[in-house]
């Protein structure tokens, strides 16, 4: 049973700085890409970032890009998602999933797991 879980969301004033973790159990985790969603409430659960299996490909939203980094350490079955210079709009849950492949996407039909999800608030 593979098994999410992040950590690191809270309550931060806009301009402010996060950092996301999301452990993840089972072997061989590069074998997968990793991605981070959000969910904001009304609405419907958006992507955020994307990493390969080994990471040596990212991707991310265009709401997102320049402010958010998206990283994974395959030793530690971990991903992050840095996130900087936050505003408002980045309110929302924030979840991990790991990908049906080793490649990433932007839809969530292709992720398998996915954690439970930690609250990102952030501040006027």
């Amino acid at each position: 049973q593979v098994q999410l879980v992040e950590s690191g969301g809270g309550f931060v004033q806009a301009g402010g700085s996060l950092r996301l973790s999301c452990a993840v159990s089972g072997r061989t985790f590069s074998n997968n890409g990793m991605g981070w969603f959000r969910q904001a409430p009304g609405k419907e659960r958006e992507f955020v970032a994307g990493i390969s299996g080994y990471g040596r490909s990212t991707a991310y939203a265009d709401s997102v890009k320049g402010r958010f980094t998206i990283s994974r350490d395959n030793a530690k079955n971990t991903v992050y998602l840095q996130m900087n210079s936050l505003k408002p709009e980045d309110t929302a849950v924030y979840y991990c999933a790991r990908s049906t492949s080793i490649r990433y996407g932007s839809s969530p039909g292709g992720y398998g797991y996915w954690g439970q999800g930690t609250q990102v608030t952030v501040s006027a």
